[in-house]
């Protein structure tokens, strides 16, 4: 059985793409998905200075321990001011440290979602510049705009946008 990971750069509690990416990762047959929440990895604020004196914190060799663990990954980014959350940019920060080839070539489908009309976007476009410098596969790509009119009882509401999302989970498998 395929091992998924499937987590949101978010530390919100009510996290929407937390949300999306449970639903997109239930939806890969045969798979068992571990969710993780970026809650549970509390970190330090990376800095040189704390990791010449400290190492590389365990919450973020865990982290990667997951990562390096599963067959694919179902990321959905959370977008504060058209960039990666402080969150999951600081866990990134850490988990490059240890590894700089920290997706160790999984497949990945990469979302975001945000209650405004661009759907996450712009940290969309980042990290799909940015991701495969670090060995991330990204096999697909999917932003869900207008969270609360799209979503709702556990999955996308918005016909046209659910098949395109299932269109990028079969494109995730194949790579599985």
């Amino acid at each position: 059985m395929r091992k998924i990971l499937a987590f949101a750069g978010s530390n919100s509690k009510d996290s929407i793409n937390k949300q999306l990416a449970i639903y997109a990762s239930g939806l890969i047959e045969n798979a068992q998905v571990t969710v993780l929440d970026l809650n549970d990895f509390e970190l330090p604020i990376y800095s040189k200075h704390y990791e010449k004196e400290y190492g590389v914190p365990e919450n973020a060799l865990s982290f990667l321990n997951y990562i390096k663990e599963s067959d694919g990954i179902v990321l959905s980014l959370a977008e504060n001011n058209a960039a990666y959350s402080a969150v999951f940019k600081n866990l990134f920060d850490w988990m490059s440290r240890a590894e700089a080839k920290l997706f160790y070539g999984k497949p990945m489908l990469l979302m975001a979602t945000s209650d405004g009309k661009r759907g996450g976007i712009s940290v969309l476009t980042m990290a799909k510049e940015r991701f495969p410098r670090h060995d991330a596969q990204i096999v697909a790509n999917f932003s869900l705009p207008s969270f609360e009119a799209n979503f709702s009882n556990g999955k996308i509401s918005n016909p046209e946008l659910d098949n395109e999302l299932k269109r990028n989970v079969e494109l995730l498998e194949k790579y599985l």
